[in-house]
C-alpha cells in the first residue's frame, strides 16, 4: 500500500530546530484538526490532540517535531557566520552542505556550510585534520553589512535538502523524527472503533533532552505511553551482523531496550500479538545507545508503562536519512490496530 508521500514531504521539509518548531507545527495542526475532538498547543509548543474514547485507558502517542540544526552564534567582520549546533551532528557529514538561514523577516537565505580548510589544490599533508562542529562557518555570498542587517544572533539555520523517493524508500533530512509525526497522523486517520482515549502529541525539543515530552506527559497524565521514533538500520557496509539493530524492509521495529528506557515487557508482548494477528511485519530492536520520548513519559508523576515503536532508518543524523515505505506503512497499521484494542491490555507488573 502506498503512503501519502506529499504529506510526508511537507512535514519533512518544514524547518524546525528545537525550540523553533512553529512551521512544522502549522502543518501538524492543520492535518490533525479534522481527525480529533480537541487540539491545543501548550507552553513548550507541543501539539496535544485528543480523540475521545468510551471509558478506556488514556494512551499518549509522542512523536517529536524538532530536527537537529544550528543557530547563528557569531557574524565576523567579513560576514561569515559561526554556528551553535542544536542537537547532535557528526561533523564528518557536514562538509560542503547547503544550509538555509531563517531570518526575522521570514526570508530563508541559502548559503554554503564550509569548514576552516584550504582547497585540496593547496592543502599540505600536515594541514589535513578531522573537522569539529566549531570549524564550520556559513558563507551567504553577501557583503558583511548586508549579512549583519538581515541576520541576527540566534536565527535558525537548517540543512537545505528535499525529500525524494528512492526505489522503495524515501530519503530526506529530518526523517528523524518527522516520519513518526507522519505515522501518528496517518494512524489516527486509519483508526477504527476504539475505547481508549487517544492523546496524540507532536512534541518539541526532543533532540536536546526530551523536554517537550516531559512537560506534556505531566499534563496529560497517560495510563500508557507510546513513543514513535526512528532507529538505526545498520544493514549497510561497515556493520557486523550483531551491530545492525534493525534492517530496512524487515518491518516496523518494536523496541525492547534503549539507554533512555526499558519498555514494559507486557506492552511489548501486546504489540507483538497485535502484529502477528494482523499479519504486520515487525522486528525486535535493542539499541544500546540512544533514547526516545518514552524515557520522559515513563518517569512522569508516579510512572507510566511505555514502549517505543520505531521506523528503521539508515544514515541517521545526516541529510540523507532513508526509510523503507513498507516499514512506514507497517508502523501506521500497527499503531492503529493497537489503539483499537488498547483497552484489553493489562500492564501491571505487581
Amino acid at each position: 500500500m502506498e503512503i501519502n508521500v506529499d504529506l510526508l514531504k511537507r512535514i519533512c521539509e518544514a524547518p524546525g530546530i528545537p525550540g523553533r518548531e512553529e512551521q512544522v507545527r502549522e502543518v501538524v495542526v492543520r492535518e490533525l484538526e479534522p481527525l480529533v475532538d480537541e487540539i491545543r498547543v501548550d507552553a513548550l509548543g507541543n501539539v496535544i490532540a485528543t480523540k475521545k474514547g468510551r471509558g478506556g485507558p488514556r494512551v499518549m502517542l509522542a512523536a517529536h517535531m524538532d530536527e537537529i540544526g544550528f543557530m547563528v552564534r557569531h557574524i565576523d567582520d567579513k560576514g561569515f557566520i559561526r554556528l551553535q549546533n542544536v542537537g547532535g551532528f557528526d561533523a564528518r557529514m557536514l562538509a560542503a552542505q547547503r544550509v538555509l538561514v531563517h531570518t526575522r523577516s521570514g526570508d530563508a537565505l541559502r548559503g554554503a556550510l564550509q569548514p576552516d580548510s584550504k582547497p585540496i589544490h593547496v592543502l599540505q599533508p600536515d594541514e589535513v585534520k578531522p573537522f569539529k562542529i566549531t570549524d564550520y562557518y556559513v558563507d551567504l555570498g553577501l557583503p558583511a553589512e548586508e549579512v549583519r542587517a538581515r541576520v541576527d544572533i540566534g536565527d535558525m539555520v537548517t540543512l537545505d535538502r528535499t525529500l525524494e523517493r528512492v526505489g522503495n524508500a524515501v530519503m530526506s533530512k529530518a526523517l528523524d523524527d518527522r516520519v513518526s509525526v507522519f505515522i501518528m497522523i496517518e494512524a489516527l486517520r486509519a483508526l477504527g472503533d476504539h475505547e481508549a482515549e487517544v492523546i496524540a502529541v507532536a512534541t518539541t525539543q526532543e533532540e536536546v533532552g526530551l523536554r517537550g515530552a516531559e512537560t506534556a506527559a505531566f499534563g496529560v497524565e497517560p495510563d500508557v505511553g507510546v513513543a514513535l521514533d526512528v532507529t538505526l538500520a545498520g544493514d549497510i557496509p561497515g556493520f557486523k551482523p550483531e551491530e545492525q539493530v534493525t534492517r530496512l524492509g524487515d518491518g516496523v521495529a518494536i523496541k525492547v531496550f534503549d539507554s533512555s528506557h526499558i519498555p514494559n515487557h507486557k506492552l511489548v508482548r501486546h504489540f507483538r500479538d497485535v502484529a502477528e494477528r494482523h499479519g504486520i511485519k515487525y522486528q525486535l530492536e535493542v539499541l544500546s545507545r540512544g533514547g526516545t520520548d518514552a524515557g520522559a513519559m515513563q518517569r512522569t508523576r508516579a510512572g507510566v508503562p511505555v514502549i517505543t515503536i520505531s521506523t528503521p532508518t539508515r544514515y541517521l543524523h545526516t541529510v540523507n536519512e532513508m526509510a523503507n515505505v513498507d516499514d512506514i506503512q507497517a508502523a501506521i497499521q500497527l499503531v492503529a490496530r493497537y489503539l483499537e484494542e488498547a483497552h484489553t491490555g493489562d500492564y501491571r507488573l505487581g
